[in-house]
């Protein structure tokens, strides 16, 4: 029986080859230790990743307005993407075996410019079922919002379409200023990643760098992402940062947290054992506990409420420009918490 495996798209010929191995019997000694394909380019948009959804996610709102506002007056608009998906070029891992859930993904967002797997994950992302997909040029130096962000959703989507992936198991990881990236984008779509694996790198969120999203999607946050902080015992400047973000999660309810200290290691990417603990913590993820996030919750309602209430006051007492000026505090802090009272008190003020 003769077969055709493949055609011109990298990542389509690997499926191919896993399908017909599986309809055929066969054991196909060529997949056996798993495949990695370097070069790959990708041919799928998604809304995901547009401009206007990069800008409604990952900007506070009035951030994002003005930015509109600034678009507007030069002739610009939010439309389309911020790249052209096929320049790009992409690594892709696939295991051997096809998990009967469907395979897991792991998007990696890497502080190099090259696109590489990380030495020692072939063997764990085979354990676990996992596809691995991290892009080039796509490190410290590249645009945070231009290259990315996108680059790493733009990644995440195409796996989704050329694959059978439990979206149960879609993770989102990245090593040192990667890993902060990683951060930012768990928390801007948390219907796309249901956890992030910290390694290295970490911020406080809620604030005029990290902004809160919109309420449906922080929520959605809060209840069903779990995030893995994974850092060298002797990587003191990233564990201390990594506290700081811990304890600013947990002020904003978000619980569902772990931390893994690597013993004698220093700022290096994690080894095969510590991303095997953290993806065995991924996969017993576990809600928050009602009653504690119910009451989180409660109080930071109260306190953005009596803000809001502040800037209600200046206004009737016609102290615009103290009630500018507290009102884009708020919007730093609470970002998507406090849309769209936020935005009408700002329409107030023009």
């Amino acid at each position: 029986m003769a077969a055709h495996i493949g055609g011109n798209h990298p990542v389509a010929a690997a499926r191919a080859a896993i399908q017909l191995c599986a309809l055929l019997g066969l054991s196909c000694a060529a997949l056996a230790d798993g495949q990695i394909r370097r070069e790959v380019t990708l041919a799928t948009y998604a809304k995901h990743s547009s401009n206007a959804e990069l800008v409604r996610r990952l900007m506070s709102p009035l951030a994002a307005l003005q930015l509109q506002r600034d678009l507007a007056r030069s002739g610009g608009t939010l439309a389309g993407q911020p790249l052209n998906v096929a320049d790009e070029k992409f690594i892709v891992y696939v295991p051997p075996q096809h998990p009967a859930a469907g395979f897991g993904l792991v998007v990696f967002v890497p502080p190099w410019q090259d696109a590489r797997l990380p030495s020692g994950w072939g063997s764990v992302l085979d354990r676990y079922g996992m596809i691995f997909v991290g892009a080039a040029h796509s490190g410290n130096d590249e645009s945070v919002r231009g290259r990315r962000e996108p680059l790493a959703l733009l990644a995440a989507e195409n796996m989704i379409v050329e694959y059978p992936i439990d979206p149960e198991h879609v993770y989102v990881a990245g090593f040192s200023g990667g890993s902060r990236i990683a951060l930012r984008l768990a928390l801007g779509y948390p219907d796309l990643f249901r956890g992030a694996i910290l390694n290295a790198g970490s911020d406080s969120i809620g604030d005029r760098e990290i902004s809160l999203p919109p309420r449906e999607l922080f929520l959605n946050f809060q209840d069903s992402t779990h995030l893995i902080y994974v850092t060298g015992a002797e990587d003191a400047d990233h564990a201390n940062a990594d506290m700081a973000s811990l304890n600013s999660l947990h002020h904003w309810c978000v619980f569902n947290t772990d931390v893994q200290s690597e013993p004698r290691a220093g700022h290096a990417v994690a080894g095969a054992s510590a991303l095997a603990r953290a993806l065995a913590t991924l996969r017993d993820n576990r809600p928050p506990e009602a009653r504690k996030l119910a009451a989180c919750r409660s109080a930071i309602e109260s306190e953005l409420a009596a803000e809001l209430q502040k800037v209600e006051a200046l206004l009737a007492r016609g102290e615009r420009a103290d009630a500018e000026k507290l009102l884009g505090k708020i919007d730093e802090r609470f970002g998507g918490l406090a849309a769209p009272r936020s935005l009408e008190l700002a329409a107030q003020l023009r």
